[in-house]
């Protein structure tokens, strides 16, 4: 896929692990990816960290807040959501039944951004790009490729995220609206939410990021032997690939995905 220079409105734009061991997590993802990390001072003994691959901003990672941490927030990927107007978006966030968690507010000179829990509560951020578009690499070994909406309110859900940004959730060629469906950005494919049936009962809603890999089974292996979990073994996916969701060593959940398309 060629490098991203801007994210439509409503797409995924940015990812970003909090973690209760950065330097640990620095070298699980550069093991595991081939990312290179770039530590960026954000105030006393404080640092965010950039990933890139192939010279691209892919993910980012930064220590997990101490108040969140003592309200047993653990470990995780945070999925930011481009937007061309925070400001609105944000507004529309509580109007829909969500929360806005926090701002929006200015991220020095790179955007403007937000923090809110959907209808149903799940967490995701939503981003207008000034100076950092987000990352500029998807869709291949060791980069962003999917995302889904896990929850056990999936009507919910898809009312809040159908009136938040405009997208549009269908079915498979050939499936009905109780199976897994396909988030639509306009013309473009980028996420799902699975059935209920497919969730562990009692689970909160949660987004799942998923990285592109060239062998879903190689890269399971290499994360339990990197220290990490494995919570799904490898399983086809009929007629899109195969994927895994595992843990790195501090609990973080992703899911690995090759693709057969």
């Amino acid at each position: 896929m060629p490098n991203i220079e801007k994210h439509p409105n409503g797409s995924f734009c940015w990812m970003e692990l909090h973690t209760t061991d950065q330097n640990a997590a620095k070298q699980f993802y550069s093991s595991l990816f081939g990312w290179d990390a770039a530590d960026f001072p954000m105030g006393p003994g404080d640092v965010y960290t950039i990933f890139h691959l192939k010279g691209r901003d892919s993910s980012a990672a930064c220590t997990l807040r101490p108040d969140l941490r003592q309200h047993g927030v653990p470990p995780h990927w945070m999925l930011y959501i481009a937007t061309d107007d925070v400001e609105a978006a944000t507004k529309r966030v509580a109007e829909l039944g969500g929360k806005v968690l926090a701002g929006p507010f200015d991220v020095a000179e790179n955007g403007r951004m937000s923090v809110n829990q959907d209808s149903t509560g799940g967490h995701f951020c939503l981003w207008q790009a000034n100076k950092n578009p987000g990352i500029g690499i998807a869709n291949e070994h060791g980069a962003f490729c999917w995302a889904d909406i896990n929850t056990l309110d999936r009507e919910g859900a898809t009312k809040f995220y159908s009136g938040l940004l405009g997208w549009s959730f269908v079915a498979g060629e050939g499936k009905d609206a109780s199976g897994y469906l396909h988030i639509m950005n306009g013309d473009q494919m980028i996420g799902g939410t699975p059935p209920v049936e497919m969730l562990p009962p009692g689970m909160p809603s949660h987004w799942m990021i998923y990285y592109q890999v060239d062998d879903c089974d190689a890269a399971t292996e290499k994360v339990q032997s990197l220290g990490g979990g494995v919570f799904k073994a490898p399983m086809d996916i009929e007629g899109a690939g195969r994927f895994s969701i595992v843990t790195d060593p501090q609990g973080a959940v992703f899911a690995l995905f090759k693709s057969t398309m």
